[in-house]
């Protein structure tokens, strides 16, 4: 059972990705970066999504592998996007290096801290 000192920490953790991603855009007055926090929203979203679909009824003994496979996959093209896109764009000179990095290390504190929250406050399920 996670604690309050938990919250706290990953609250923080939180905060200073999402300054980092606003910091990227405003410093540099190109909101591009911005797309970053979008996708490590959405990237948890098939994983939940495809684990409710798959859960098993009474009669069957284990769930099919396919849909949680799937989620899982779509998860992962989503958690690789957020990374690739904005050294792509900084590739193509839209937005500068520094923002890319900055963009970068913003993205994977957000995604961190949300997989951090459904770890330590995941519910065990008992039968």
């Amino acid at each position: 059972m996670a604690g309050l000192k938990t919250i706290i920490a990953l609250s923080f953790v939180l905060a200073i990705g999402f300054l980092l991603v606003i910091l990227s855009s405003a410093l540099w007055k190109n909101y591009f970066p911005l797309l970053v926090v979008a996708t490590y929203v959405v990237a948890p979203i098939p994983n939940w999504i495809c684990g409710r679909f798959s859960n098993p009824d009474d009669f069957i003994d284990s769930p099919g592998s396919a849909l949680i496979d799937f989620g899982r996959f779509f998860t992962g093209f989503l958690v690789v996007m957020g990374v690739a896109l904005p050294v792509l764009l900084a590739h193509c000179g839209i937005i500068v290096y520094p923002a890319m990095i900055m963009s970068i290390l913003g993205g994977l504190l957000i995604y961190g801290t949300i997989i951090s929250f459904t770890m330590f406050f995941q519910e065990e399920q008992e039968f």
